[in-house]
């Protein structure tokens, strides 16, 4: 396996899983306040 085959790092397959894993974090995070009521810092304790 090359540098150029390699997923980790700062490559373009590690960038592409790292974004979509963010928007799901973001999606889940927002139903989740919409299903409870409760602000996300609310629901960990910080609110």
């Amino acid at each position: 396996m090359s540098d150029s085959d390699s997923r980790f790092g700062f490559v373009s397959f590690a960038e592409t899983w790292n974004g979509r894993l963010a928007m799901m974090g973001f999606v889940i995070g927002l139903a989740t306040e919409l299903l409870t009521g409760q602000g996300i810092l609310a629901q960990v304790g910080l609110g």
